[in-house]
């Protein structure tokens, strides 16, 4: 892990905090602490190097370690769950909050290891990710969709939410009227935003992206009609209409090109092309005046993930 030093802290309403994860750049992964009644609970970890931030903002929060009581962990990609082990090893009272399908990937991470490894490259990996500790068993709560947990006063809902990943849950507030969804609703980087608001991109990353289920969980988030949704990539979006109709129409888009280009010699190459065509296009629709080579940048790990993942898709398809 990286030396601890000042955590980047963004305060919301609610007892809720984004601690930036510094996974990629500022601004690009936030973990969320939500204190309630002198208790708390974290949202995602984050990789191995972003433990050492958490701790030292719940030491600035002013949230005594043994006051947390779950680790929720959206779904075990690694720059969500990568870190979960090492953190709860310093949560004395704290219990990571699984899905099921995700539980046994984190309590014997190597196959999640050599998954990452082969979407990233070792060099890569070892950079991103640190080293990937286990979670005890004895640890875990495993959920189903519809369980609750009570944090001091406040009650909270959890849903399963597939599409993204089949792994993937949700954690919903109505003491905020707000859903921590992970990655099912999607990337909003604070770059992108103009005077329209928000703008979210959807993700379709490897292995699981299934758009029937990507559909129906947004749709379900939505009907909620949250006052706000916090994502890992980037923190608060509010909005949630326009955002949710805006990913649907990528979802749409993403099967089209897919299969126009599915017996493509050079499909790959094919759908990043469309795909940040795509891109480029809708966020100069949204007001986006950031030239094409900072887009690019910005987009460059989303764009090869989405692709991977929908050349994953027509795999199993086929």
């Amino acid at each position: 892990m990286t030396e601890a030093r000042a955590p980047v802290l963004i305060p919301h309403d609610h007892g809720i905090t984004a601690v930036d994860a510094e996974y990629g750049w500022l601004g690009q992964s936030a973990a969320h602490v939500v204190v309630r009644d002198g208790r708390a609970l974290v949202v995602d970890s984050g990789t191995a190097h972003a433990v050492p931030r958490l701790l030292a903002a719940l030491e600035r929060l002013g949230v005594a370690r043994e006051a947390v009581d779950y680790l929720f962990v959206t779904h075990v990609h690694l720059d969500h769950a990568g870190g979960a082990g090492a953190l709860l090893a310093r949560l004395p009272r704290a219990r990571a909050v699984l899905h099921p399908r995700g539980a046994p990937h984190l309590i014997d991470p190597a196959k999640l290891i050599a998954g990452t490894k082969a979407v990233y490259g070792e060099a890569a990996y070892a950079r991103l990710y640190g080293e990937i500790l286990p979670l005890p068993a004895e640890r875990i709560v495993i959920t189903q969709d519809g369980d609750r947990l009570t944090l001091g006063a406040s009650s909270f809902e959890i849903w399963h939410t597939p599409g993204h990943a089949l792994h993937h849950h949700v954690l919903v507030d109505p003491a905020a009227r707000a859903i921590f969804s992970g990655d099912t609703f999607g990337v909003s980087y604070r770059e992108f935003d103009t005077a329209r608001g928000a703008w979210v991109l959807a993700t379709c990353t490897p292995t699981q992206f299934d758009p029937e289920q990507l559909r129906a969980s947004i749709r379900r988030i939505v009907a909620w009609r949250p006052a706000a949704v916090y994502l890992m990539h980037y923190s608060r979006v509010g909005n949630a209409e326009a955002l949710a109709a805006e990913q649907l129409a990528q979802i749409d888009a993403f099967v089209a090109m897919a299969e126009r280009h599915r017996t493509d010699p050079a499909r790959h190459a094919a759908l990043r092309a469309a795909m940040l065509e795509l891109w480029r296009a809708r966020l100069r629709a949204h007001g986006c005046r950031l030239d094409d080579a900072r887009i690019d940048e910005l987009l460059e790990l989303d764009l090869e993930l989405n692709v991977q993942g929908l050349e994953a898709w027509l795999e199993r398809r086929r």
